[in-house]
């Protein structure tokens, strides 16, 4: 709560007690009260922490598939099972909202995930980065994301 009953918390102040607060403003329907401007900036920041939590998902599903193409000397069931599970996981991340699946499609989305899933394969794997393609060469929506296919 606010340091006296008639002030509020700044966001800049404590952003744990401003967020309590301006829920309890819209909960006691004392819309005059709000920080429009602070509120309508965090409703935007939940959209976007949303897509980085995809994005940080994707690059781990390409992880185990770059890991899976470029080592198949070491494929293995415990591999299959981490790009079930990502899958799995991804699946559930779309389903609750599914107005994400057009990331699936947005180019620059697609290469930052590809980037982050490249530079964290070089690192486990030890190959150097320039032994995978520049840009994926797999659909996010109709392979990455297909149960059971792998790539060749």
């Amino acid at each position: 709560m606010g340091k006296h009953a008639d002030t509020l918390t700044g966001y800049d102040e404590d952003i744990a007690a401003w967020a309590t607060e301006q829920a309890r403003l819209i909960r006691g329907r004392q819309f005059d009260r709000l920080d429009i401007e602070h509120i309508a900036d965090e409703i935007e920041d939940v959209g976007k922490s949303e897509k980085r939590e995809l994005a940080s998902r994707m690059a781990v599903l390409l992880v185990h598939l770059l890991k899976w193409q470029f080592q198949p000397e070491s494929r293995g069931a415990s591999w299959e099972g981490s790009i079930r599970h990502q899958r799995k996981r991804l699946g559930l991340a779309l389903k609750a909202a599914p107005s994400l699946t057009t990331v699936l499609r947005d180019p620059d989305w697609c290469m930052a995930a590809w980037l982050d899933g490249v530079d964290r394969a070089a690192q486990e794997t030890g190959l150097d980065e320039a032994t995978f393609p520049e840009t994926c060469p797999w659909d996010m929506a109709t392979e990455v994301l297909k149960d059971g296919w792998l790539p060749s």
